[in-house]
């Protein structure tokens, strides 16, 4: 009997991590300088993108130079950001070439909603540093390790990225009575809250206390935002399906 696969693959998840964080920190390899706060967000390719202003770190780089970034991917429960998981990305930053930074300001806008992006773009102070990965840490709660560079880019977010996250929010805002009742039905015993943690096409993961996440798969992979809508329609309704 084919038992079904009940979780991405560790290079897919860690990548599909990177894609919805926000890099918190950057410190130099061998500087005695600590650990300085920075804004920015991860491109397509998984590399982080660093917005740098007038007086901090990094702003007067002119040459590659050995960096870790650290990224947190965050999700809302009751109205406060909690941390989901944890990356360092140790690798090389360096300036974004002139001719790439107005695209590479448009993919980091959404989790880097600032003005001085457009700054960068006209070349009016702020700066865009990217840092080619050498490894990735990763700490999720449940997983932990290391990656290497090939393994880092040559995976890909879960390809129902944002579909996942649309619908996960939508049941997160709208519909938590009726998965604390689904919750409760499959546990057996009174589940005061729940909520959806992590969506994607091999299963869910529903948060039911801090310290208590529930991994629940699907029986086969969804391959389609219609697939994960119904397979978790069936989880949170199943005597309607």
């Amino acid at each position: 009997m084919q038992h079904p696969v009940t979780a991405p693959p560790i290079p897919e998840r860690v990548r599909t991590l990177a894609a919805g964080a926000a890099p918190t920190h950057v410190s130099v390899a061998g500087s005695v300088l600590p650990a300085a706060a920075v804004r920015g967000g991860v491109d397509a390719e998984g590399r982080p993108v660093l917005l740098v202003k007038p007086a901090e770190l990094l702003y007067d780089l002119t040459d590659e130079i050995v960096v870790t970034v650290d990224l947190v991917a965050t999700r809302a429960i009751d109205g406060v950001d909690r941390a989901r998981g944890m990356l360092k990305v140790r690798g090389w930053a360096q300036p974004v070439p002139p001719e790439q930074i107005r695209d590479t300001a448009i993919a980091i806008s959404e989790r880097c909603p600032d003005e001085d992006l457009f700054a960068a773009i006209e070349s009016r102070g702020p700066r865009l540093l990217r840092v080619d990965a050498a490894q990735v840490v990763y700490l999720t709660g449940q997983e932990s390790g290391v990656l290497d560079a090939e393994d880092y880019f040559t995976a890909t977010p879960d390809p129902l990225l944002d579909a996942a996250e649309r619908i996960l929010h939508h049941v997160n805002s709208s519909h938590r009575p009726q998965l604390v009742h689904a919750m409760t039905a499959l546990l057996g015993t009174p589940v005061p809250n729940a909520w959806i943690w992590e969506l994607d096409r091999y299963g869910t993961t529903i948060r039911t206390a801090p310290d208590h996440l529930l991994r629940l798969p699907w029986p086969t992979p969804a391959t389609s935002p219609e697939e994960l809508e119904h397979a978790l329609a069936c989880l949170m309704c199943p005597n309607r399906h």
